[in-house]
């Protein structure tokens, strides 16, 4: 079977060449190309393929398709539904929180609450300075109800103001704890209510809260924040026992324990602002600050493997003189013979032995 063909440029039929090619195609009777292999690529060939229409094909053309008016171009009078659709990325709405607030503003609570039990601290000292005025002359009544006001009032606000404080305490504590877990692909295995329940519940606030910023400076890896912690939890705990030693102070009957109990008092507001303080502390520790609010920088040790190198080179004594024993007189660096010097030196020396033996 031959393996040259001619193509009919009318139908399209392709005929076998055998022998001398032919020129019109036995079935339409049309232009028969040039011969050429079945497979021929594009560039052997003489002739290539041109795409028509079936009117074209057939040996029929639609007349009345060409006469027929143009229609309008296809437009759109609205923007298409179908197609990939890309829609604006909404926007991200956090959940408000309740006591959010007291979570954003927890150093400025503390500070207040500290200038608020230091003033409580100083309005009992005032009231302890009547006290001892009273044992030997009357006091103005309006001195005394300034007094009475200023600590029924700086009681009430350091109630209130530490009360603000826990709370934004709680929720300081909730965010970083987790922060610090997410951050290592985890999630805070205690629930936000396990740490309102341990933070505000008298008595067991001695033990928890130390728990859990201590589970939090672990995560953290900061020995400082840990060692702030533990001096915190210690100043917490000694704070606690004076509150509840000044409750039982005041069921006294005896004028010298009551008054004796308004200077314990104020050394426990005194000592309550200073928790205050160390509280501040510990938080800003937490987050990488120290207690006035700047970032810390970070201190590094590095090992220093390079030799010790010697700035100063030391002085070496003789060592301009070069000493030859075998080739008989010393010589200096500069090639003097110091045989006779050294001679000279040796009698004066002997000199001033005998003098001194005598």
């Amino acid at each position: 079977m031959s393996t040259v063909v001619q193509p009919c440029a009318r139908c399209g039929a392709r005929w076998a060449v055998r022998g001398a090619p032919m020129h019109w195609c036995p079935r339409c009777r049309g232009v028969l190309l040039s011969p050429a292999p079945i497979d021929a690529p594009a560039a052997r060939r003489n002739y290539r393929w041109v795409a028509r229409r079936p009117e074209h094909r057939n040996g029929r053309v639609d007349t009345a398709a060409n006469a027929s008016a143009p229609t309008p171009t296809p437009r759109y009078t609205e923007i298409p539904r179908w197609g990939l659709i890309d829609p604006p990325p909404k926007p991200v709405t956090v959940p408000r929180r309740r006591f959010a607030w007291f979570g954003a503003r927890v150093s400025s609570l503390l500070l207040v609450t500290a200038l608020v039990f230091a003033v409580s601290a100083l309005a009992e000292a005032g009231r302890y300075a009547i006290l001892l005025r009273n044992r030997t002359r009357l006091i103005d009544p309006t001195v005394l109800w300034i007094s009475d006001s200023l600590v029924k009032g700086s009681a009430a606000l350091a109630l209130v103001f530490g009360l603000a404080s826990a709370i934004g305490l709680v929720m300081w504590l909730v965010d970083a704890r987790g922060a610090a877990f997410a951050k290592a692909g985890l999630r805070d295995p205690r629930r936000p209510r396990a740490l309102a329940l341990g933070c505000l519940v008298p008595v067991v606030n001695l033990l928890w809260p130390g728990v859990f910023l201590t589970e939090l400076a672990q995560r953290r890896d900061d020995p400082r924040a840990l060692r702030a912690i533990r001096i915190w939890w210690s100043a917490w705990v000694f704070g606690g026992a004076l509150t509840v030693a000044a409750l039982i102070w005041r069921t006294a009957d005896s004028l010298q324990v009551k008054a004796d109990g308004v200077v314990f008092t104020a050394f426990t507001d005194a000592f309550a602002a200073a928790i205050a303080l160390l509280t501040l502390w510990v938080v800003r520790s937490l987050d990488g600050r120290d207690l006035l609010g700047r970032a810390r920088t970070a201190r590094r040790w590095v090992v220093g493997a390079d030799p010790v190198v010697q700035v100063i080179e030391p002085v070496h004594p003789g060592a301009g003189v070069v000493a030859d024993t075998d080739a008989g007189p010393v010589r200096d660096a500069a090639g003097d013979d110091m045989s006779e010097d050294r001679d000279t030196d040796n009698a004066v020396e002997r000199e001033r032995q005998e003098v001194s033996a005598k």
